[in-house]
């Protein structure tokens, strides 16, 4: 073997292990950019379920505040309807046969507020009836009309000063708050 075998042996050596090299360095190289690029997907994964559970939690939050505000304002429309039915129920209640008797404990409870009242207001359309209770009761106070009184009646204390009425209606308003706390119960879990 020559010189120039020789060294062409070495060299040949030494090129086939810089390209050994090379080639252990490329692959070092991809295999780092395969990892990268896979930990690049995986993390914009992550991030777009992490983005796709927030934007479905707004939008179930969004559709249950709508559903809780249907429900409110069904709640509210029925509620409301209830009242103004009771109203209707009440505001008829005076072409009842049974309605003297609920006048004549209206007037009691009135009059034992009021003892010293001097008249007895009523609606024009109940002031005869009220008189017929009042002479029932005994009470030789004066009746007069009163179109803002319904219902029921309303009793005037010596020279005006004071009153006190006493209708269904007033009770229904009055009952109000404490009616819509149960009507609202009984809107929200009908069954019980």
């Amino acid at each position: 073997m020559s010189l120039a075998e020789i060294l062409e042996q070495e060299v040949q050596g030494e090129i086939a292990a810089i390209e050994s090299q090379a080639a252990q360095k490329s692959a070092a190289i991809v295999a780092q950019a395969h990892e990268r690029a896979a930990a690049l997907v995986e993390s914009r994964n992550r991030l777009l379920a992490n983005e796709k559970t927030a934007a479905l939690t707004r939008a179930r939050s969004a559709a249950n505040l709508d559903t809780n505000a249907q429900q409110l304002n069904a709640a509210n429309t029925l509620q409301s309807r209830a009242f103004v039915e009771a109203e209707a129920q009440l505001k008829a209640i005076p072409q009842h046969p049974e309605y003297l008797g609920i006048l004549g404990k209206l007037l009691q409870e009135a009059h034992a507020a009021l003892p010293t009242a001097d008249v007895i207001e009523a609606n024009p359309a109940e002031v005869n009836a009220v008189r017929q209770v009042a002479q029932g009761l005994g009470l030789q106070t004066e009746v007069r009309p009163n179109d803002s009184v319904q219902t029921g009646v309303r009793l005037v204390g010596a020279g005006g000063k004071t009153s006190i009425q006493n209708t269904l209606l007033g009770r229904l308003q009055a009952g109000r708050e404490s009616l819509s706390a149960q009507v609202s119960r009984l809107l929200t879990d009908p069954v019980q």
